[in-house]
């Protein structure tokens, strides 16, 4: 790995994750890979690093980002990956001028299911059912072909049907943790679904969730969609990159959907496999009661937050 990567040169490196950076590298069959370098100083990075090992290493699907092989050696941790030409659906929507992709509709439509059959993977159909507790748009890759692959398992856990409640720090990305989750330490696979709601309405929107913090303009977009939705509006979510150029029926259901999946009650939020039913057409959005408002929204993330601070 340090010869692929050309002794970890910082002209390769490609990203920079919580806990340690990612380089480009070059095998000398040709083959690219990703390479994660976890820091050896941080307990954290140690527990990111064995967790990651043991998940992904147990999975394989056609929207989970594959691990190639490991190295430890002294002090260092370093994890291979398929390499993915497009890197993050992050940088593609929200990033510098000179790395941001014009995503068309139909494009933005198959990331938003891809997404969704590697969760539904995770959660009901793999032998070992995952919740990630990151899902967010810097953990979606793209590959050469702008398909969307889950990357980033260093949080994730087991989900054992006895133990949901988590007496540990929270674990997540401010603004697409679940209210349960932040507010009361309950985690299920619901805990991803809401997650997955908000990397939905990015990608309509081509908008951060969070805004400027300074400003405390926190989760404007999500509020957004809320108050559109209250007001038969929803149309106005749409980025107004995409020109009008998309099939509003799709569009409709996305949104419904990324709404349905951010319900404040898990019990509301469908499961991954119905979501992906629902994007595909098999079955219609269920309707379902709103129950959630604009000031209802702001009153729990203030909660939440303050549970966050306290756990930090």
């Amino acid at each position: 790995m340090k010869a692929a990567t050309n002794n970890f040169d910082v002209a390769n490196k490609i990203g920079e994750g919580g806990f340690g950076s990612v380089y480009k590298g070059v095998l000398p069959d040709g083959t690219l890979l990703a390479v994660k370098q976890l820091s050896s100083k941080s307990k954290q990075g140690n527990r990111e690093f064995l967790n990651e090992l043991g998940v992904i290493s147990a999975l394989q699907h056609p929207h989970l980002v594959k691990l190639y092989g490991c190295c430890i050696e002294g002090s260092q941790l370093l994890l291979a990956y398929e390499y993915m030409e497009n890197n993050s659906l992050a940088r593609a929507l929200f990033g510098p001028k000179e790395w941001k992709l014009e995503l068309d509709w139909p494009t933005r439509y198959r990331i938003c299911i891809g997404i969704a059959k590697g969760l539904a993977f995770l959660h009901e159909e793999s032998r070992l059912k995952i919740v990630h507790r990151d899902i967010k748009a810097t953990n979606v890759l793209l590959d050469k072909n702008l398909n969307a692959k889950i990357s980033d398992f260093g949080l994730a856990k087991l989900d054992e049907e006895d133990n949901t409640h988590i007496s540990t720090r929270v674990a997540g990305t401010y603004g697409y943790i679940a209210p349960e989750y932040a507010m009361r330490g309950y985690l299920t696979e619901k805990a991803d679904v809401y997650s997955y709601g908000i990397v939905l309405l990015e990608i309509v929107s081509g908008t951060r969730n969070i805004a400027d913090m300074a400003k405390e303009d926190d989760f404007v977009l999500l509020d957004w969609a809320i108050y559109l939705k209250t007001n038969g509006n929803l149309i106005e979510l749409v980025d107004p990159k995409l020109n009008s150029k998309y099939d509003i029926q799709e569009m409709m259901v996305v949104i419904n959907v990324a709404i349905l999946c951010t319900a404040i009650s898990p019990t509301n939020r469908p499961t991954m496999s119905s979501v992906v039913s629902m994007l595909e057409g098999r079955i219609v959005p269920q309707e379902f009661a709103f129950e959630q408002s604009v000031s209802a929204t702001e009153l729990d993330r203030h909660k939440m937050m303050e549970q966050l601070e306290d756990t930090n």
